[in-house]
């Protein structure tokens, strides 16, 4: 019997994979995050199809939808909104911005100064935002899919800690085989065929995100599990090629995550492998190196590794 889970992950594959080809991973890993109500930084050089698979995504879960394009003279009421007087009423009258959505594309995030950046630290912790000492609540399903470019690229500003640790999951797009590329090409090689294509996409089956999500709250977690996540943790703190390792939010960022992982291949408890399965994604962007480890070239990834082959596999 399908449950909920796999039943949203099989839809959103179809109807996603219709539209952007060869992101198999990516949408089982946006399934992910949607069901644990985490948000998502996309990223990848220009091109490969990360603002499409962003607004095929919105436009399955219906709701409103707002695209933030950053640029670097942004400024924070750009995505929050302002308070403008009113003459006739003689008073403020507050003009929320895009924010005030169920779906919140922020496309090229790292284009924009840290004090615009800094606009979503409150938005994606709190879903609220306070202007004018005045709080303004967002959706219940406010979701953030960012997008990023590399940093080595002109023009960029590199995402500072907190703002990172806001994010469940930091994905990778990267460049499709040849035989996906095709596929891309004989699509998409008419002028303005790819916004003709996205008109199709039908919306999900209403409360099915819901039912994922009462599914994924029921699955069984053992004490065990739950030392083991926190030894992962612990550990990622005290490696010595990482300046600021994982946060109480990591940890529970990767329990979230490993138990939706469960939920998705249909369990009804979370295993190591679950936690291993997402522990790249949750992990590799909080890590903070030490100078030692970027001067030796140490990468992210391997670093996540390291720090699982050192915490004892719980085996109970």
């Amino acid at each position: 019997m399908t449950t909920p889970a796999e039943q949203f992950e099989t839809t959103l594959q179809k109807h996603t994979g219709q539209i952007v080809f060869g992101a198999d991973q990516l949408i089982h890993d946006l399934c992910l995050a949607l069901i644990a109500k985490g948000h998502v930084l996309l990223q990848g050089v220009p091109g490969l199809g990360k603002t499409l698979l962003a607004k095929t995504l919105a436009r399955q879960l219906g709701g409103v939808f707002n695209r933030i394009q950053c640029t670097a003279d942004m400024m924070p009421s750009d995505m929050t909104g302002i308070n403008v007087f009113n003459a006739n009423e003689n008073a403020f009258t507050f003009m929320p911005g895009p924010l005030f959505s169920d779906v919140v594309l922020v496309d090229e995030i790292n284009r924009t100064g840290p004090k615009t950046q800094s606009a979503l630290l409150q938005a994606m912790e709190e879903y609220r935002i306070t202007i004018d000492r005045e709080t303004h609540k967002l959706s219940d399903d406010f979701f953030v899919i960012a997008t990023q470019n590399p940093h080595e690229f002109e023009g960029t500003y590199p995402l500072p800690e907190s703002q990172l640790d806001r994010f469940m999951l930091q994905l990778h797009m990267s460049y499709p085989d040849s035989d996906k590329e095709q596929q891309i090409l004989r699509a998409y090689d008419t002028p303005g065929s790819t916004h003709t294509r996205e008109l199709d996409i039908a919306t999900l089956p209403e409360g099915l995100l819901e039912q994922a999500r009462q599914q994924t709250a029921a699955i069984t977690v053992s004490d065990a599990m739950y030392r083991y996540v926190s030894d992962i943790a612990a550990a990622s703190r005290v490696h010595a090629y990482i300046n600021l390792g994982l946060s109480s939010r990591g940890a529970l960022a990767l329990m979230r995550a490993a138990r939706v992982e469960a939920a998705l291949r249909g369990s009804d408890f979370v295993t190591p492998d679950d936690v291993k399965a997402v522990a790249h994604a949750v992990m590799a962007h909080r890590l903070i190196l030490s100078a030692d480890a970027m001067l030796e070239g140490q990468q992210h990834n391997v670093l996540v590794d390291d720090i699982l082959n050192q915490v004892d596999v719980p085996r109970d």
